[in-house]
């Protein structure tokens, strides 16, 4: 890499034997494209949607006041020191008419507030590919698709007819073709950084051969850079670097402790832990976006009918098992501690996008992340009501701290749209949308 001038292009790459590495939002480079659409005082936003299965029990999530300081419910607690950062959206149905008992509908209208064919495999274009379409060209993946668990046959029918395609994915780039979603984080990681210019398949192969980090082969570009740079922008520098090299090692540690087990269907860089394994995504997340290698993140948490047992929270049994609770206290509470753990989880992420200085704010602010499920209360496979969170400032178009209560029944359509308002993304209605919901 040749550093000719102090104002550096927001997209520099730093390029080493089979590797990439973009860099974060500097300082150095607002002079740059000062007179750009993309500046410290008008950042890029990024985009993330992210889902969990089989609802929440609407009790222990649903405010019961709209007012200023309304109290959030057990469930959404985690959430509480990012209180400010978020919007609890209540009353949405997935769309305005009932579905067909099943559980795939949940997740693939949750984008696209769209039915599903059921003879054939057709959806609708959702709105993480709407967004995509408009930002993807200025990064180098247009958007990055992520799960924890997939069901391994793409073919035939699985719950009620569906075909088995419509479990595996939230993402779909039009009607007929849906995004695969990654769940080893070793690829994720090779994704973001192992393609540099000088990164054939050979160079590749070779530093994976002497076991070198990719951060080893560019620290002459990194030394380089430095020099450029001022004080603040070096500690930014040696922060992302640090967690690049930080998240590598998770990741090489994950695939030496799958050593000598017979997984013959997980990819080697899958940690044996959920929860480590659900950490390392959303802190792909959180580099891809750091990095500006996309502005468009979608995330499923577990599948719909996941069998996931939770024995670390206390919940042994599996997650579809306890979501058809029968109201039962005992069941229901495992329900409601599963759904808080994933909260956690998320509320986690937000803390450490929220910790991330980019330009002259950090990356929640200069982010939009809807966080919910398509199924309002699995015990009746219902898709009304459904627990939706947006976190985020859409870089200083959306205020948070509130319950946004809609009208009851109001179509997720309507929130889609909302979204894609937010995102300036036009758009006329989005699936079954009838209006647009006030953010």
């Amino acid at each position: 890499m040749m550093i000719t001038k102090k104002a550096l292009d927001r997209r520099t790459i730093l390029k080493g034997l089979g590797a990439a590495v973009a860099l974060p939002f500097l300082d150095a480079m607002v002079p740059a494209f000062a007179a750009t659409s993309t500046s410290a005082a008008n950042p890029a936003s990024r985009f993330g949607f992210i889902y969990f299965p089989h609802g929440a029990h609407r009790q222990e999530w649903v405010p019961a006041s709209d007012a200023p300081g309304f109290e959030l419910p057990r469930t959404l607690k985690p959430l509480e020191p990012l209180r400010q950062h978020i919007n609890v959206v209540t009353n949405m149905d997935i769309c305005p008419a009932p579905l067909p008992v099943g559980h795939f509908y949940s997740n693939v209208m949750y984008l696209n507030g769209t039915r599903p064919d059921q003879t054939q495999v057709r959806a609708g274009k959702t709105i993480d590919q709407m967004i995509a379409d408009k930002f993807g060209q200025d990064t180098p993946l247009p958007s990055l698709e992520l799960c924890t668990e997939d069901i391994s046959s793409t073919n035939g029918e699985c719950e009620a007819g569906s075909p088995c395609v419509y479990g595996n994915t939230i993402s779909w780039r039009d009607d007929t073709t849906w995004l695969p979603m990654e769940l080893d984080p070793k690829k994720v990681f090779k994704r973001l950084f192992g393609n540099g210019g000088n990164g054939g398949p050979r160079e590749r192969a070779a530093r994976e051969v002497m076991n070198r980090s990719i951060l080893d082969t560019i620290t002459q570009s990194v030394s380089q850079l430095r020099g450029e740079l001022g004080q603040t922008d070096q500690a930014k520098l040696t922060d992302y670097l640090e967690s690049v090299r930080e998240i590598e090692r998770r990741i090489e540690k994950a695939s030496a402790s799958n050593n000598g087990l017979d997984l013959p269907a997980s990819p080697s860089g899958i940690p044996n832990s959920y929860d480590e394994h659900a950490r390392l995504l959303f802190d792909l997340m959180v580099l891809a976006y750091q990095g500006n290698i996309t502005r468009v993140t979608s995330f499923m948490l577990a599948r719909e009918l996941s069998p996931r047992t939770y024995n670390w929270i206390g919940v042994p049994d599996g997650h579809h098992s306890v979501s058809h609770n029968g109201e039962v206290p005992a069941t229901v509470e495992k329900y409601v501690r599963i759904n808080t753990y994933h909260v956690q989880l998320f509320a986690d992420f937000l803390k450490k996008m929220n910790s991330i200085q980019d330009g002259d704010g950090t990356l929640l602010d200069h982010s939009m992340i809807l966080y919910g499920s398509g199924m309002g209360n699995s015990n009746g496979h219902s898709h009304d009501r459904i627990p939706l969170v947006i976190a985020g400032g859409a870089s200083g178009n959306l205020k948070g701290g509130r319950h946004i209560a809609a009208k009851p029944a109001t179509p997720m359509g309507n929130l889609l749209l909302a979204f894609l308002d937010k995102a300036k993304v036009p758009a006329d209605h989005v699936g079954e949308s009838n209006g647009m919901l006030q953010l």
